[in-house]
């Protein structure tokens, strides 16, 4: 077989990355064709990785098999860092994203123990409990993508882990019903109990009711919270990388709304953003001014250790970057992306696929 230069190796592996992430989650693709060309292509590997690592875990078919992708998962993060990744394109994208961005391993690694928890069917007590589950499998992700960014500061990462904290709830809200059906169930039990809710009946009988709606809607009262908090952390990013954030941030907190107007009845419906509301809060996020006060407002706690850890990590020295340049000057950016959005409606107009 013919040998070709490795920048041709890591230019088909970006693009496997970026086709993988434009099927798997069209708000993500949208939101971060905002971004500058080399913060864009790391984001997609980093979340090729995730959602890939993901999958792995949801697609197994039983309990044990689940267990089994958990430890694949880590030795192929071990891989990874080894620089000697599976072979790939999201595993060597990764393990070349986590060396010139000095990712420490503890958060991926808390990543996946976040899809062990799954694995076991784990429940949550309470709302620190489930904040510990969000710090793993959504903090960790913000953490990354950060880093990324070039924002290393502690208040940043904190900021940072708000956000994916935040993204995480509105997704728990949003798929109640779905989750239920599986067998899985995140809502904090105790907030269950004093609603008048028995969580291991609901699970046996998903059924919307008011006592649940209030439940779901306190959880996504605590995702608000969450993003009014992150939004600060948005003025600590590079300017090019802020309007991305901002609109990804805003659709997400949108789904929230969407299962608030139907009365938060997340079992018999599932909450979407149409791509209409998306395009105009894009435009929304490519306008926004200032970021509000508030960006040294204490971590969770919950995800303290995910920036004790990036603290103890030095970046690596001297790295060489491509200047960010600012979204307005790269020619055509946001005419890409009001094309990607057109394209999506036409899409779901006839019905081949709905945003997610």
């Amino acid at each position: 077989m013919p040998a070709f230069p490795p920048e041709f190796a890591r230019a088909a592996d970006r693009t496997a990355c970026r086709v993988a992430i434009r099927a798997g989650s069209k708000s993500f693709f949208a939101a971060g064709k905002l971004l500058p060309g080399e913060v864009r292509e790391a984001a997609y590997g980093l979340y090729a990785f995730c959602r890939l690592s993901d999958d792995l875990v949801d697609e197994a078919p039983n309990a044990s098999d689940r267990r089994d992708a958990v430890a694949r998962l880590g030795r192929r993060l071990a891989l990874a860092y080894a620089g000697a990744p599976a072979d790939t394109p999201a595993d060597r994208a990764f393990s070349e994203i986590v060396g010139q961005y000095a990712i420490p391993e503890a958060l991926p690694y808390a990543l996946i123990e976040g899809f062990a928890w799954d694995a076991e069917g784990r429940r949550y007590p309470d709302l620190a409990a489930l904040h510990g589950y969000a710090a793993r499998v959504a903090g960790s992700v913000g953490a990354m993508m950060a880093l990324i960014m070039g924002a290393r500061a502690p208040d940043a990462l904190a900021r940072a882990c708000d956000l994916g904290a935040a993204m995480q709830l509105t997704n728990i809200a949003r798929d109640v019903g779905e989750d239920a059906r599986m067998g899985r169930l995140y809502l904090p039990l105790d907030w269950m109990v004093a609603a008048g809710l028995d969580p291991d009946a609901f699970l046996a009988d998903p059924r919307p009711s008011p006592a649940l709606a209030g439940v779901v809607a306190r959880l996504l009262a605590e995702a608000d919270g969450l993003y009014r908090r992150a939004e600060a952390g948005i003025a600590a990013l590079p300017a090019p990388c802020r309007p991305a954030i901002r609109a990804a941030a805003l659709i997400y907190a949108e789904i929230g709304r969407v299962v608030a107007r139907q009365d938060h009845d997340s079992v018999s419906n599932r909450a979407r953003v149409r791509t209409a509301r998306k395009l105009a809060l894009i435009a929304r996020a490519l306008r926004s001014g200032a970021a509000t006060p508030g960006l040294a407002a204490p971590p969770l706690p919950e995800v303290a250790f995910l920036i004790d850890a990036v603290m103890a990590h030095p970046p690596v020295p001297d790295r060489r970057r491509t200047a960010l340049r600012p979204w307005w000057d790269v020619g055509g950016r946001v005419v890409h992306v009001l094309d990607l959005i057109e394209r999506m409606r036409e899409r779901e107009a006839f019905g081949r696929s709905a945003p997610s």
